[in-house]
């Protein structure tokens, strides 16, 4: 099993930006389907992005976070991003990077350790 790791997580004020970053193996990152998910303390997964690979052609997001979250991809570095614009209290979360054999499944294959967003009102 390869290894994800994620990074940018950290603490903001309500109506700020964040970029998370997921870097991950070659291997991984031309064969499955990219995605982040979070988890806040007493309530379950929340699949919140994916996108396609190898070239990113589809992308998903959840209606909580449309308009407001990015997600892309950078190839040359095997690195996924989400970019958070207009974040919310509601937002605060364990975010994770995640593959998917198949997009928009839910049955990840691999994910992260995660990284802490906490945003403030």
């Amino acid at each position: 099993q390869e290894q994800l790791v994620e990074s940018g997580g950290g603490s903001v004020q309500a109506g700020g930006s964040l970029r998370l970053s997921c870097a991950t193996s070659g291997y991984i990152f031309s064969r499955f389907c990219m995605g982040w998910f979070r988890q806040a303390p007493g309530k379950e997964r929340d699949s919140i992005a994916w996108i396609s690979a190898p070239r990113g052609l589809s992308t998903y997001y959840s209606d909580s976070v449309k308009d407001r979250f990015t997600i892309s991809r950078d190839n040359a570095k095997n690195t996924l991003y989400l970019q958070m614009n207009s974040l919310k209290p509601e937002d605060t979360a364990m975010y994770y990077c995640e593959a998917e054999a198949a997009c928009g499944t839910g049955a990840y294959k691999y994910w992260g350790q995660g990284t802490q967003v906490t945003v403030s009102s």
